[in-house]
């Protein structure tokens, strides 16, 4: 876990990601679409994507890919994601971790 808190530390929005998964193709043009530009960790892609994922899961990831941190907050899967959108709460939690500004 160590390994994510060291990713997430400092950066506004963290998708751990894969490039062949169409949710975090959706989830990263969403939150892109807003003006933030997302760090994007795609695990089929990163030397040590396997050990990240064990890590994700133990701290308590249910799903597989897209997982989401905002302001160093795991928010979660899609499902989350597209929960807090639909109650207009995606953006102002983007304002308030600095991803983006209006």
């Amino acid at each position: 876990m160590e390994v994510i808190t060291r990713m997430v530390a400092e950066r506004p929005v963290v998708i751990f990601s894969r490039t062949t998964c169409c949710m975090s193709h959706t989830i990263k043009t969403l939150i892109s679409g807003f003006g933030a530009n997302p760090v994007v960790y795609e695990l089929d892609e990163v030397q040590n994507g396997r050990q990240i994922e064990r890590a994700l899961q133990q701290m308590g990831c249910k799903s597989d890919v897209p997982v989401v941190f905002i302001g160093q907050q795991l928010i979660g899967g899609a499902n989350q994601v597209m929960s807090l959108q639909v109650r207009n709460q995606l953006v102002p939690l983007l304002i308030r971790a600095g991803a983006i500004w209006l």
